[in-house]
């Protein structure tokens, strides 16, 4: 009888993997078509020239690290760490979505979101996902980590019409990229995961809760001292 139940559940498990394995194969070759659609129709060197050539754009030494450390700690903390995807979080992201049937969680790299702001709508889609590992690969191929990290600086949005961190710089704190502090890089690191929500023309009851996830991921990523935190943190007005 246990003999049996074993063999049973086996059987179901192997049957699961195949059933698994078959929507993975064909998601990879959907991605796979949407991203040579993409690139057929404007090849990366042509979108990225179009972002570099901007007037606003500002290069990566052109940046305050503080910001950009920032954005990397909250958003990709192995953005230079690592090549390519992220396995992990795209794993983990996969079978939750295929769990609850619908895209209901990320796992985004940063490259992986460049990728998506220049060739896809911000919908949430598998094939999507899939489409984005092609790209993140090109990409770094073709590009270094800080050309991509100041191309997705330049081109994010930070809520109350500012794309792109020159834009939130100046219409936020009236400064250029690399003179702010880091009370204000903190601010600004934080407001691309949800622009409509924590724009500081919403008040500063979202954006302070906010500000202290992205200083405590620093403190966690050893960008900064939690001395140093605690001292941004009471800048923050209540």
């Amino acid at each position: 009888m246990v003999s049996r139940i074993k063999k049973s559940f086996v059987f179901l498990v192997f049957i699961a993997l195949l059933i698994i394995g078959f929507i993975g194969g064909n998601l990879f070759f959907q991605g796979q078509e949407r991203y040579e659609e993409a690139i057929a129709e404007k090849p990366i060197e042509e979108a990225v020239n179009e972002i570099i050539s901007k007037e606003y754009f500002v290069s990566y030494e052109e940046i305050d690290k503080d910001f950009l450390n920032a954005l990397v700690s909250i958003e990709d903390h192995r953005f230079f760490e690592r090549k390519g995807i992220d396995f992990y979080s795209i794993g983990r992201a996969f079978v939750s979505n295929l769990i609850s049937g619908k895209v209901s969680q990320g796992g985004s790299t940063i490259t992986q979101q460049l990728a998506k702001n220049i060739y896809f709508s911000h919908s949430k889609s598998i094939t999507r996902k899939f489409a984005e590992i092609f790209f993140v690969y090109e990409f770094e191929e073709l590009y270094s980590k800080e050309e991509i990290l100041a191309m997705y600086a330049n081109i994010i949005y930070y809520g109350d019409g500012y794309t792109g961190i020159r834009a939130a710089s100046k219409g936020y704190f009236n400064k250029e990229p690399n003179d702010l502090s880091l009370y204000e890089a903190s601010i600004l690191a934080g407001l691309p995961q949800a622009p409509s929500i924590y724009q500081l023309s919403k008040g500063y009851n979202e954006i302070n809760k906010r500000q202290k996830a992205v200083l405590e991921s620093m403190v966690k990523n050893k960008y900064i001292t939690k001395d140093e935190m605690e001292e941004t943190l009471k800048l923050q007005p209540k």
